[in-house]
């Protein structure tokens, strides 16, 4: 019956349901679904920039609002996808600005931005209200002052952590008088000043500004200023937390003191570059409402750090260095029992030994105390099976886990043993993971308990572990919800792949570096997985020139759509069907969008 209502109804229906795979799955019904859900589908999230090509998008779902897109692996967060590699928006933005004219939010991750595909934003899309470019590069201050100019209804600014080359700190100033509608504006990553004057008026004229981040280039003694105007912030970003020299310490304290007692909805502090401890107090008016506290550029030690985040009774979310230590990670343990998600990063990741006293210990306290836990991401340099059977037994709701210990391959401390027990009993325990990175030494055994127990798990980050194919093995042939595995530096080669190419075609991508996959193998995968795109990524030139049982430097396995792409520099080799190789030299924004 119901495959009999009118097209318009059935849309109707449709436009109330809003998660992604939800919509997937109906337009797999029948014919008249699908072409209902195409119709009144208004967002869309693309998980690689290459699954699918925009001409395919736009034919797939003519009238979208909102669109979400994934450049880069996730792995060249730590340099490991060479310069020039690709994942360039300019083509996407040429064919939304003829296509979706009434687009309104773009949010984009690891993409190459040129200052062109900025302009056309600003100048396509009529009602254009969001853009985010969480970890973009190849833009600059010129690109975002077209943005500010020409959107006259921009909501949300956010340019999270993205490289942007600054021309001009005066780019705010162009943002128009009549611009009213900011709601969110985070500029963080930029690098040198910005015209405070300009700030501080758009800040004014933005009545219902909910998130600010500043960079580090707005002093503390300013803050006051901005927070008078914004008093109904709930983000708020702060720069940097220290006064020019000249400043009368006392009044910048008790000015700061009185703007954050007027912010009575404040909810998530972040920022707080060269932190001086005699200013923390200033922020004591609004840290029992907290939920989220991002100290992860403060570079304030213990005792003063315990005492800060010791009374943020309501914490939710923690980002801070390992100048915590055990002793104020147990203070955390002790008060904040509302605590979801923890991350702890090194402050000198490159010192030859330990410079705090960070240790397995404070991560065990953590999860004793904090019940309602299930996020963590822990750098340390030292950690022990015991510990992690601990922690695994105390919060069996983990849904994240990735543990960094900085030397690689480093064993349980005590016992001198692999940690393959530790992280067997995290997956054995927690039985709802979803993400999970592994570190230390660890051998093909903790493979097989991933492969057995973690059924859920959907992205597996690996690095120097492993004895043999037959850890990659037991994860392809075991973790049936697997969607990402990036791999580096481990001992896996041409046997597991080949044996569990089928896997592959399930997953959205397949990251290798450094390991032992050969030439001829890529080649055998690309005959086996005609839907796949197998990338050969190697700077030391072409493969043909080495013997094909020679390891290649990087492969990136996807699944796409759309065929291969045609933006490769020369470094990168896509691999046909019939194992013949095109290359395709590009590399640059010009290229790319031509």
């Amino acid at each position: 019956m119901v495959n009999s209502l009118p097209l318009e109804v059935l849309e109707h229906i449709f436009s109330d349901i809003t998660l992604d795979k939800d919509r997937n799955s109906i337009s797999l019904v029948c014919k008249s679904w699908y072409e209902a859900e195409r119709c009144c589908r208004k967002s869309v999230f693309i998980g690689n920039c290459y699954a699918v090509s925009p001409s395919i998008l736009i034919r797939r779902f003519p009238d979208l609002r909102s669109v979400t897109i994934k450049g880069k692996p996730h792995f060249a967060d730590f340099d490991l996808v060479p310069e020039g590699w690709g994942a360039y928006f300019y083509p996407w933005a040429v064919s939304m600005a003829k296509s979706y004219p009434f687009l309104e939010e773009i949010r984009l991750k690891r993409m190459v931005v040129c200052d062109e595909s900025l302009e056309l934003i600003s100048k396509s899309f009529k009602n254009f209200r969001v853009l985010v470019l969480q970890s973009c590069e190849g833009f600059t201050t010129d690109g975002l002052a077209a943005i500010a100019a020409n959107c006259r209804n921009l909501r949300e600014l956010d340019l999270g952590e993205s490289e942007v080359e600054d021309l001009s700190g005066h780019w705010l100033s162009h943002f128009p008088d009549s611009c009213t509608s900011l709601v969110s504006l985070n500029i963080a990553c930029l690098a040198s000043e910005v015209s405070f004057s300009a700030l501080e008026r758009l800040v004014a004229r933005s009545p219902h500004l909910r998130t600010l981040r500043l960079n580090r280039a707005v002093s503390i003694e300013k803050l006051p200023k901005l927070l008078r105007h914004a008093s109904k912030l709930v983000e708020f970003g702060t720069g940097s937390y220290s006064a020019d020299m000249q400043a009368d310490v006392s009044e910048v304290f008790v000015n700061v003191s009185q703007a954050f007692s007027g912010c009575n909805q404040l909810k998530g502090l972040s920022g707080f570059w060269d932190a001086v401890p005699a200013y923390f107090p200033t922020i004591y008016p609004v840290h029992s409402k907290l939920t989220s506290l991002n100290l992860s550029y403060a570079t304030i030690q213990i005792p003063d750090l315990g005492k800060l985040i010791g009374n943020c009774l309501n914490l939710q979310r923690l980002w801070v260095l390992d100048y915590i230590e055990d002793s104020g990670l147990e203070e955390i343990a002790n008060t904040c029992k509302e605590l979801q998600e923890l991350r702890v990063f090194p402050s000198d990741p490159f010192a030859p030994g330990p410079n705090v006293s960070l240790t397995e210990q404070g991560l065990v306290a953590v999860s004793m105390g904090c019940p309602k836990l299930q996020s963590v991401l822990y750098f340390c340099r030292q950690m022990t099976n015991e510990a992690l059977v601990i922690i695994a037994r105390n919060r069996p709701n983990m849904i994240r886990f990735r543990l960094c210990i900085i030397e690689p391959r480093t064993p349980d401390y005590v016992t001198l043993e692999p940690l393959d027990a530790g992280f067997g009993a995290i997956v054995q325990h927690c039985k709802e993971l979803r993400r999970l990175s592994l570190s230390g030494l660890l051998t093909d055994r903790v493979f097989e308990y991933i492969g057995v127990h973690a059924k859920k798990l959907e992205m597996l980050s690996l690095a120097f572990a492993g004895d043999s194919d037959l850890g990659l093995h037991y994860v392809l042939s075991g973790c049936e919800s697997l969607r990402k595995l990036e791999i580096r530096d481990c001992p896996f080669g041409d046997e597991a792949l080949l044996a569990n190419a089928a896997k592959l075609e399930t997953m959205r991508s397949l990251w290798m570096s450094n390991c032992s996959v050969s030439f001829e193998a890529c080649k055998l995968l690309a005959q086996k997985l005609p839907g796949l795109n197998v990338e050969v990524i190697d700077e030391r030139g072409h493969p043909d020139t080495r013997p094909e049982s020679c390891p290649v430097e990087k492969l990136y396995i996807y699944r796409t759509v759309s065929g291969r792409r045609f933006d490769t520099p020369g470094f990168v080799w896509i691999i046909d069907e019939d194992a013949a190789l095109t290359q395709y030299s590009n590399g640059n924004c010009s290229l790319a969008s031509s």
